[in-house]
């Protein structure tokens, strides 16, 4: 098997997501526990930080493709069904399932990368279209 095989959008998308995911928690866990926010509001504020490093990571690494400013202002529509999943299940791990709070975030990226990958691709990929 060859680097080349390996070398997919898909296997890029998740290196990305790696990244991000490693730069949201970072924030999540500065912001919740040496900054003692809530934990809904640590989620959110993190979350809109790497949804711009998202947005570069994605354009350059993942898709390759030039980030334009419309690709940057529907970038976030995509995100729209990852923070609303996100959300809800951070809240339910936490509330319900009585997860810790510091590992909801994780366990909830779990479930959101498929619904990403495929609703970013169609942004970055498939031409704005003009109304």
């Amino acid at each position: 098997m060859s680097l080349k095989s390996f070398n997919t959008e898909f296997t890029r998308f998740l290196f990305v997501g790696v990244v991000n995911t490693l730069s949201y928690y970072s924030i999540y866990l500065l912001l919740h526990n040496l900054f003692s926010l809530p934990y809904m509001f640590a989620h959110v504020i993190a979350f809109l930080i790497s949804l711009n490093v998202s947005f570069f990571l994605n354009t350059y690494v993942t898709y390759k493709v030039k980030p334009t400013l419309k690709k940057y202002l529907y970038f976030p529509l995509t995100q729209v069904v990852n923070m609303s999943v996100s959300t809800i299940l951070i809240f339910v791990f936490v509330e319900y399932l009585k997860l810790n709070s510091n590992i909801a975030p994780f366990a909830a990226v779990l479930f959101t990368v498929p619904i990403t990958f495929i609703i970013s691709g169609k942004i970055m990929k498939d031409p704005v279209r003009q109304k």
